[in-house]
């Protein structure tokens, strides 16, 4: 089992001083403490064997909480004072990017880092930017509800994918899109290009056209790991984004943590994959994300969860509907759901195995339980969310370093 360690770089003080100090994440001392802690987070897991640092993508966060702004500026950093940990964004959203710029970023990371990026993609759930960042295809957040607007969401990722990986893959290129085109325009191509003989003879074979027109493009460079960086499908709750996973390739981060519904989802994955000439083993190939504490007893762990996680869910992820994402299968409520407070929170969370609390001893039975994906499987990756800029660093850093020295060595490899 392959470890990443899974943070939201959160500006310190969004609950003490968060009303006092708004719009926080301006705060500039503020912001640099939150980077500092990030900082010290990645290097500890480099030092003690992580496999992987990852954050999400987001923008706007003026509140403090979530402030994935710039993500591969950040990795690139990082890499700086790190050894072999790899970087992952938990992703990209690409409905808000141009496909091309991303291919390069991503490549140039992969160089800088001599092959310590994974690639990780998204649709996108926050309309505040993703509407706004991805107008150029009249993009909407997604809404995981099948509507005209989650389709449309949809059909943006999946043709920014497929140009990322063309311009990644081959040396030359040429895309006919719905929503891009390369080049462009597309029928006419490009025909006032003047370095034309250049191009003719130090160029990629096929760029031009007989008549000097430009057909195709090259992007550089190409990535460092070959055919392209390994790819990650953030925060999977749909069994339809489980399918297309498994017959793109890419390692799905599966959100729904119920035993018996991870499981399925990770058949599904196996099946498909198997449809598509991957013969995997159950949970070759999946990920995990989940919220860890470790206290001496469970009491004092779940208390911090109540703190952390609990919080989080019921004051901030209450608002997007990710509680509906723990709906019990059958069970009638009114839609959406919300959790009325940290406690009531934290208690799902636990009861369904997303939040995993207790002592060493209590972890371990739990990640072995999703080590076999609740059956006879073995799970290839565990995502741990950690609650920078909710606790105390050094408070963190001692719940990283448990994980990292007493728990995590008897499950990797």
């Amino acid at each position: 089992m392959k470890f990443q360690l899974f943070v939201l770089p959160t500006v310190p003080g969004i609950i003490e001083d968060g009303e006092r100090l708004r719009p926080i994440a301006r705060n500039n001392e503020r912001f640099q403490q939150m980077l500092d802690e990030v900082k010290q987070i990645c290097i500890l897991g480099d030092e003690l064997g992580y496999d992987c640092f990852s954050t999400t993508e987001h923008h706007f966060h003026s509140e403090g909480y979530e402030c994935s702004v710039a993500p591969l500026v950040l990795y690139a950093n990082l890499a700086a004072y790190t050894k072999r940990i790899k970087f992952a964004p938990l992703g990209l959203v690409l409905p808000s990017w141009d496909p091309i710029r991303c291919a390069e970023e991503l490549a140039m990371l992969d160089h800088l880092t001599k092959g310590r990026v994974i690639a990780g993609f998204a649709r996108g759930y926050q309309d505040r930017w993703v509407n706004i960042m991805g107008q150029q295809y009249k993009a909407i957040a997604a809404q995981s509800d099948e509507s005209a607007g989650d389709t449309h969401n949809r059909e943006i990722f999946e043709e920014m994918f497929h140009i990322i990986k063309k311009a990644w893959t081959e040396d030359a290129f040429e895309y006919d899109g719905k929503y891009y085109k390369v080049p462009y325009p597309y029928k006419e191509g490009i025909r006032d290009w003047p370095a034309q003989k250049w191009t003719n003879t130090h160029g990629a074979p096929g760029e031009l056209d007989e008549e000097g027109v430009i057909r195709k493009v090259c992007v550089v460079p190409k990535p460092y790991q070959q055919p392209h960086p390994p790819i990650f499908n953030a925060f999977s709750v749909s069994e339809s984004t489980i399918r297309w996973a498994a017959k793109e390739g890419t390692i799905p981060h599966i959100q729904v943590s119920i035993p018996e519904s991870f499981n399925r989802l990770c058949n599904v994955y196996k099946d498909v994959a198997a449809e598509n000439g991957r013969d995997l083993k159950l949970g070759e190939s999946v990920g995990a994300n989940r919220c860890v504490y470790i206290g001496k007893n469970y009491e004092d762990a779940y208390k911090l969860a109540t703190k952390t996680m609990g919080w989080s869910y019921a004051v901030y992820y209450n608002q997007f509907g990710f509680a509906e994402g723990f709906r019990y299968p059958g069970e009638d409520s009114p839609r959406p759901l919300r959790f009325k407070n940290a406690e009531e929170a934290t208690k799902r969370l636990v009861d369904q195995g997303y939040g995993i609390v207790g002592t060493v001893d209590d972890i371990k039975q739990s990640i072995e339980a999703l080590k076999r994906c609740h059956a006879d499987g073995d799970l290839e990756w565990l995502g741990l969310s950690f609650d920078q800029g909710m606790l105390p660093i050094d408070e963190l850093l001692e719940q990283i370093e448990w994980f990292g020295t007493k728990i995590m060595p008897e499950f990797q490899g």
